[in-house]
């Protein structure tokens, strides 16, 4: 059986029996601790843990997934043995308190054995020791007495304390030839019971409505199903590796087989993610899915390629797994884009970085490459420690990881020692309390503060005097400290009649305001002082702040609503907006988006500025900024019916407010992110 035919197979068997088919979620999940969805079981765990109601009470899906490093897929191994992958598919079916252990035992054994065809004798089973339940169904339904496991390996939990149960693991048969046995009895299928909720006492209380969560990987059903070992082996795996053939010019072998492996397996990681939105970059999911592709692209040199590989591989991927993932072929150009700008600056980099490694090597006496070495051809070519590892590995050398660890520390040292701006004294101060600047969006002249602390010339001062330039930290504020993009407020500080500061920027270190400027009278800590911002500088920045979101709006409504916003910065009367799209934008397109946003600044939309739970602004569709942190109670900034965003700051009533927008520009700063500057209000006028 085809690949392709088993991933619909297993879907068209739960349809039949009920089962509401949906389609994968994005590799991206709504979950701030995970960087890729690592499981079938992510997009459902608001559903599984009682969180969010469910859709429908039989849910059956293919999920794509990403697991590149940690316990059970060392990112490494992958391509050196036939069952380590970076992408990979997970079948599972779903049961939102409907049918419990006996129907998911039913349908498991029936599709294996019944639709399938699978020989029972070569399926094993396992249950938990506490399980009698399902012991007695694989009994009764297939006639198997289970092997019975402890909580290693047949119990799920959602943490220490919360919904948890045991589960019931299917394993296959490979071969009676095969000496281990890990390697002989591969686990096929795995049926989760989330039956108890725990509490802090470990005491098991039977949940109310008890839920069923199984998976089952595909290329492992591939291998099993077309009498093969090796996933590999399978046919998709195959196809793809004579596309790898044909664009690298070399026949595999024996001896090759590792890097086609690797080079097929990285082509669906990086192909699908990118497809779903990540961006290589330097850090988060960016960084492994950069650290994927030139994995790939070295394993490619290794087979004598030069010049681009994935991006030239990608319609191979298209033709293999399009059918069932339409979004490969719809992002196909933007994809392309981005692996062939990602590839092109990757030989750069290691076309100049190879020139100092090959001149190091010679010089080695104990086959390991010295730390200060490592992190120059990190620091000055953006080798990654790990691709100096995997070159240095093919050669039998190493590399002192712990003298790279100090040359990095002392880098952040002396950066550290040589950043403009005080950041790190302020961050010394644990002992000041948080900033009460819940004034700021309705500031007022009357407010008076108390002087918490004053920083001159590096050193923390009971006082300064006239003309001295310093920092400030007051107890309360109604100045808008720079964050989320927008730049901090201007203004001033009075005592009596006479004003003792006048302030150019209000900055924040984590919940402190800092008030930053040049005394023109005396100032001592504990002094009492009348903070005021500059007015007119504050109503420039909130216009700007909501043509932002009005822009991003329209961006996604001319584009398309895959662009994301990357980066930001909000000043008086202009904005800086970055976002995801693989390409130019074509000046119609400009256009259209610039017409867009003055249509709607036109229409003189209400902006409605309210708080709420995060769970409550997830319901109402409010955006919120990839890799920002929320509370448990946010702001929401909805502009008519066309923005819905989580913001924190400053922002207009009316969209009429803004007066007019003009785009000025837009350029690409990096592979497929691009800027957009903007005027706004008088400036755009």
């Amino acid at each position: 059986m085809k690949y392709n035919d088993i991933r619909q197979v297993f879907l068209d068997y739960f349809a039949s029996r009920g089962h509401k088919i949906v389609p994968s979620a994005s590799l991206v999940p709504n979950d701030p601790t995970l960087l890729f969805t690592v499981a079938g079981m992510v997009p459902w765990k608001g559903i599984l843990q009682g969180a969010e109601a469910p859709f429908a009470p039989r849910v059956a899906d293919v999920q794509k997934c990403i697991r590149a490093g940690g316990k059970h897929n060392d990112l490494d191994e992958v391509g050196f043995d036939g069952r380590h992958h970076t992408f990979f598919e997970m079948m599972g079916n779903w049961s939102f308190g409907d049918y419990f252990k006996a129907g998911a035992i039913e349908q498991s054994w029936e599709l294996l054995t019944g639709v399938l065809k699978l020989d029972p004798e070569k399926i094993r089973v396992t249950t938990h020791v506490s399980d009698e339940e399902s012991t007695e169904l694989w009994r009764k339904i297939a006639g198997k007495e289970a092997i019975r496991l402890g909580d290693k390996d047949n119990w799920w939990s959602a943490g220490d304390t919360g919904p948890c149960g045991p589960c019931t693991e299917m394993f296959y048969d490979f071969g009676a030839d095969i000496e281990n046995e890990d390697d002989r009895w591969v686990e096929i299928w795995n049926d989760v019971f989330m039956q108890f909720d725990r509490d802090a006492n470990g005491n098991l209380t039977p949940l109310p409505k008890q839920n069923v969560d199984t998976g089952g990987g595909l290329e492992r059903w591939a291998a099993m199903l077309q009498g093969v070992r090796d996933n590999y082996d399978t046919d998709l795996f195959v196809n793809l590796m004579r596309a790898v053939e044909d664009v690298a010019g070399v026949k595999k072998t024996a001896d090759n087989t590792p890097s086609f492996k690797v080079i097929t397996d990285h082509l669906r990681a990086v192909g699908f993610a990118i497809a779903d939105g990540v961006i290589p970059s330097n850090t988060d999911r960016g960084y492994v899915i950069r650290r994927i592709l030139r994995r790939a692209m070295r394993h490619g040199q290794m087979l004598g390629h030069r010049g681009p590989l994935l991006s030239k591989l990608y319609p191979a991927l298209i033709t293999e797994m399009g059918a069932a993932y339409p979004e490969l072929a719809r992002e196909e150009s933007r994809v392309v884009e981005i692996i062939r700008n990602e590839e092109n600056a990757f030989a750069d980099m290691l076309q100049n970085g190879m020139k100092l490694l090959d001149g190091e090597l010679p010089k080695l006496h104990d086959k390991t490459l010295p730390g200060d070495v490592a992190f120059k051809l990190f620091d000055t070519y953006g080798f990654p420690l790990d691709l100096t590892q995997m070159i240095l590995r093919d050669r039998g050398m190493d590399v002192d990881t712990a003298g790279f660890e100090r040359a990095m520390t002392e880098q952040k040292e002396r950066s550290r020692a040589n950043t403009k701006g005080t950041r790190t004294l302020w961050e010394s101060q644990t002992e000041l309390p948080d900033t009460d600047d819940t004034g700021k969006y309705a500031p007022t002249t009357d407010m008076e503060s108390r002087v918490l602390s004053i920083l001159r010339g590096g050193e923390f001062v009971q006082s300064a005097a006239a003309g001295d330039e310093v920092e400030v930290a007051l107890d309360k504020t109604p100045f808008y400290g720079t964050q989320g993009g927008q730049v901090g407020d201007s203004g001033t500080l009075a005592m009596g009649d006479a004003v003792v500061m006048n302030i150019g920027e209000a900055a924040r270190v984590n919940n402190v305001v800092i008030h930053k400027g040049t005394l023109t009278a005396p100032l001592a800590v504990g002094d009492v002082v009348r903070p005021a911002i500059d007015d007119k500088m504050r109503a420039q920045t909130t216009r700007a702040h909501t043509a932002t979101h009005l822009l991003q709006a329209a961006l996604r409504t001319v584009l398309n609503e895959d662009v994301q916003q990357r980066g930001s910065k909000v000043s008086p009367d202009s904005v800086r907006f970055d976002f995801s799209f693989g390409r130019a934008m074509t000046a119609d397109e400009k256009q259209a988006v610039e017409d867009l946003v003055n249509k709607w600044i036109a229409a003189d939309m209400p902006v409605e500025h309210a708080e709420m739970s995060l769970d409550a602004a997830r319901d109402r569709g409010a955006m919120a900024l990839f890799g920002e942190k929320y509370g448990d109670i946010v702001r929401v900034i909805t502009a008519g019916d066309v923005s819905c965003e989580l913001c924190g700051g400053t922002h207009v009533h009316h969209t009429g407010e803004i007066l007019r927008a003009k785009i000025n520009k837009e350029k690409s700063i990096s592979s497929g992110i691009r800027r957009i500057t903007m005027s706004v209000g008088t400036l755009a006028e």
